[in-house]
């Protein structure tokens, strides 16, 4: 057996020494880094717990506008309801025009404290889904009725397509109806002449597939992907004469997402856009908590 020297000896508490205080730095430096990380999650603590008041005080605040202002609103729109009809007297042709401009200011502006109070219901997490079975043959009569004047004032032809081999369908026909009205509505905004054209059909066995598809002015492909983003707007010499919040689009997604469904957009500039919603025939409910 080989003797120890003192040398070899010396070298090796030199080394136990030498690892020792490796291992001293590195446990030192790693409570330096366990500190820096808790402290880390500390900050981001915060930051979560201001991000959620902000949030808040944004919902309570767009909620509290939107009440506000239905009031003033209501007032307006039922003046002018009065000045058309004349219950006050005869008005000229010209003040019939003017009352019909007030009027549709107020309706605007309406319907844009309409989609402010969704949002803010919606990132509040008050939006209830209320699903029933309905036919699709009442859901298309209620939608014609609704935009006929609007259509009649117009160049555009409004066609419903029957819709053929499609079941009763188990969802919130109400959050289907307002994403298919924000479809129309805009197809309807951005037509100057040609058609719009509403349909349904299976996507696949267990969803249904509806699409508006107009000949208006269509959106380049590289707008598609902000499309449905809040506050999202093309830019276009029609979009600066028809203002709007840009979020009905938005609320279109979030409603289409509530539902189990996705949306999505087909368009090239110069001939027309598509807007579809895909959603399950029947709505999933939430598992009971009963045995």
């Amino acid at each position: 057996m080989p003797e120890t020297t003192p040398v070899d000896a010396n070298e090796a508490q030199l080394e136990v020494l030498r690892l020792r205080d490796e291992m001293a730095a590195l446990s030192s430096e790693l409570n330096e880094t366990n500190q820096g990380v808790l402290a880390l999650y500390a900050e981001l603590d915060v930051q979560a717990e201001d991000l959620r008041q902000a949030s808040d005080l944004k919902s309570r605040f767009l909620s509290y506008m939107s009440h506000e202002f239905r009031t003033p609103l209501g007032s307006i729109l039922s003046i002018t309801g009065l000045l058309a009809d004349e219950f006050d007297g005869p008005l000229a042709p010209e003040q019939h025009k003017q009352v019909a401009f007030i009027s549709a200011a107020a309706r605007e502006l309406s319907d844009m404290v309409d989609d402010l109070l969704d949002l803010a219901k919606i990132e509040a997490g008050r939006i209830t889904i209320s699903p029933a079975w309905f036919d699709m043959l009442d859901l298309f009569a209620a939608l014609r009725g609704m935009f006929r004047p609007i259509v009649d004032m117009t160049s555009v032809d409004m066609i419903f397509e029957a819709p053929v081999g499609i079941p009763q369908l188990y969802t919130d026909d109400k959050k289907l109806a307002q994403i298919l009205r924000n479809f129309i509505s805009n197809a309807l905004k951005f037509t100057k002449r040609g058609e719009v054209r509403i349909l349904a059909r299976m996507e696949n066995a267990t969803e249904i597939r509806f699409s508006v598809t107009d000949t208006g002015i269509g959106i380049p492909a590289e707008l598609h992907g902000a499309l449905f983003e809040d506050f999202s707007q093309v830019d276009s010499p029609l979009q600066k004469r028809l203002r709007g919040t840009g979020l009905g689009l938005s609320l279109c997604k979030r409603f289409a997402g509530l539902l189990g469904g996705r949306v999505g957009v087909e368009s090239q500039p110069g001939i027309g856009s598509t807007f579809f919603v895909i959603i399950p025939l029947a709505i999933a409910l939430e598992p009971s908590d009963e045995a």
